[in-house]
């Protein structure tokens, strides 16, 4: 397009987004006079200044992609900055849930600290501070999770830090749980379970909780106790989680909990049986995690699906394991999680140690390991 019809369609973004010239320009370093000239068609725009508006409100790009909405959070102000902040953290989610989780922890981060620049500076409308902080919490859950997935763990746990400090500043106590709960949950992957519970406990006895979201604090109870040897109060735990599901949805449930299910608790479960070496016991649990037709959506189940044959090697149930083993190999090209990955190859390893395990189990599990290992640049 020429100038002209370039700088048309600034303005009708600028429109549509809401955002002012002075905004633009003093994100770009120019006069606003001058921009609002060239805007207008009072004067022609320089190719240096077509350039620096179109890298920064991607006109003649995807306007779907997240990087529009990274372009949006430098420069938006008020009311439409803690929008844009959501709406990242919105299209960032849907790429994590995709194709069984992209690997998108850098490109959060990077989101992310580009809010973290800006709250510092103050440079945004003081009016709209708290909602602003409220974003910006959810925003770093949202890379704390996904570093936490991608096994960076010192950078997990700088994000959900920050994450709980704006929660509380914002007074936004829906999303300070949810990060409560994931700080919990990482202190248990990283074998840290009296943290867990210690977390895990504060929230039970210090907040008025709906049953679905006490749930889930029940379940970290239920880890944690059950990383420090308590296998019968995590049983009892486990079982209240389970009873607290009963009650349905509430209109008091935050949005992020849609996904505490009885699967979930399934899930953590079998898990905690697994890591205690109860694999039989575990594998009843498991199996109900699973997804149970192939077009439910697995998510992050591929983690049950990484337990399961865990313990289907370790009590020798070799049909099973082989069976389990073929299902996974055609999905690993999408499995996004870092965790996941892990779980499999230990698995792997634990196994191929054995005295005595069939050929063909011994195949499949070599197959599974070299499509793991394979370029995921390859088509």
């Amino acid at each position: 397009m020429d100038s002209g019809e370039f700088c048309q369609r600034v303005r009708e973004v600028l429109h549509e987004r809401g955002m002012s010239v002075r905004a633009a320009a003093r994100t770009l370093n120019y006069d606003p006079a001058y921009l609002s000239r060239v805007l207008s068609g009072k004067q022609r725009p320089s190719a240096q200044l077509i350039a620096g508006l179109d890298e920064l409100l991607q006109v003649d790009r995807e306007s779907s992609a997240p990087d529009a909405s990274v372009s949006l959070i430098r420069v938006a102000n008020g009311e439409e900055y803690a929008h844009a902040i959501r709406e990242t953290s919105r299209r960032l989610v849907i790429l994590d849930n995709d194709l069984g989780g992209l690997p998108i922890a850098d490109a959060a981060t990077r989101a992310f600290r580009t809010v973290y620049r800006r709250l510092g500076s103050g440079n945004y409308d003081r009016k709209y501070e708290r909602d602003i902080q409220s974003a910006a919490a959810e925003l770093a859950e949202v890379a704390g999770w996904t570093l936490y997935d991608a096994e960076k763990h010192d950078a997990a746990r700088r994000l959900n830090q920050e994450a709980l400090f704006l929660a509380q500043l914002s007074g936004d106590r829906s999303i300070e749980l949810l990060i409560l709960q994931n700080m919990a949950m990482h202190s248990g992957w990283l074998g840290r379970h009296r943290e867990e519970l210690a977390i895990a406990r504060s929230v039970i006895e210090g907040s008025r909780l709906s049953p679905r979201v006490e749930a889930i604090f029940r379940v970290r109870e239920a880890k944690g106790l059950a990383g420090a040897g308590d296998h019968m109060g995590a049983a009892r735990s486990f079982d209240h989680a389970r009873s607290l599901l009963g009650d349905g949805v509430h209109d008091g449930d935050p949005s992020w909990s849609w996904w505490i299910s009885a699967n979930e608790i399934d899930g953590h479960h079998g898990s905690a049986l697994q890591e205690a070496c109860q694999f039989g016991d575990g594998i009843q649990f498991l199996q109900r995690a699973l997804p149970q037709t192939s077009g439910e959506k697995a998510g992050y189940r591929g983690i049950s699906a990484a337990h399961l044959l865990d313990c289907f090697l370790s009590v020798n149930a070799w049909r099973d394991a082989e069976e389990l083993a073929c299902s996974i190999v055609p999905s690993v090209d999408d499995i996004g999680s870092a965790r996941t990955v892990t779980l499999l190859r230990t698995a792997i390893r634990r196994a191929q140690m054995a005295d005595k395990i069939p050929s063909g189990v011994r195949d499949v599990l070599e197959h599974l390991g070299s499509a793991m290992a394979s370029d995921p640049f390859t088509l």
